[in-house]
């Protein structure tokens, strides 16, 4: 037994060296640069949703408002950004850019309201299964309100001839003191794409 696995033990050696750390491609697909400007069509990209949480997180850092909130360890959280345009694509990508990087800067946010029912349920679980120690279980009750809320709208408008098809893309942020619905912050990036055939 000792003998087989001392020869087994090169030829998984070889095995792992053969093994790359860096990405194949094969079939066509090739790895790109997750930063570079992608303009493959008119409808709203990476490259637009990169640009527009780069410029709304800064703008929001600015306000003297987001560094008292991150002074007293305030708390925020984000709505889902309503898509206005007459295209799919998920809004969510937005707001969790948003979040991670204002996370980054000090900001302290919870988890909104439409991923709440997992929160609950692994309370529930932890709490009603009998499973856990009960000095170990997160209690019911100690969750945290956010004091600010983060939504948003993109909107489009489309105008196109035999020739041409223009794009223009509004996004809109805002930040919203949720007890007294005071719009305390917003800012807006637009978007202009053009494809000419």
């Amino acid at each position: 037994m000792k003998l087989c696995r001392i020869l087994l033990l090169p030829a998984v050696l070889s095995l792992a060296a053969c093994v790359s750390n860096s990405p194949t491609t094969g079939g066509g697909v090739s790895y790109g640069d997750s930063k570079a400007v992608e303009t493959v069509t008119t409808d709203l990209g990476s490259t637009d949703i990169q640009m527009t949480a780069e410029k709304m997180t800064q703008s929001m850092l600015q306000t003297p408002l987001l560094q008292d909130i991150i002074r007293r360890r305030g708390l925020l959280m984000a709505s889902p950004v309503a898509n206005k345009t007459s295209e799919y694509f998920d809004t969510k990508l937005i707001t969790d850019t948003i979040l991670t990087q204002l996370q980054k800067n000090g900001v302290r946010y919870v988890i909104a309201g439409d991923e709440m029912q997992n929160q609950t349920d692994e309370l529930i679980r932890q709490n009603q299964s009998g499973l856990y120690k009960k000095s170990t279980t997160a209690r019911v009750g100690n969750m945290h309100g956010a004091q600010y809320r983060i939504d948003g709208s993109v909107s489009s408008i489309i105008k196109r001839d035999s020739r041409t098809k223009d794009v223009y893309y509004k996004i809109n942020m805002r930040l919203i003191e949720i007890e007294s619905g005071i719009v305390e912050w917003s800012d807006e990036k637009e978007i202009r794409k053009t494809l000419n055939r």
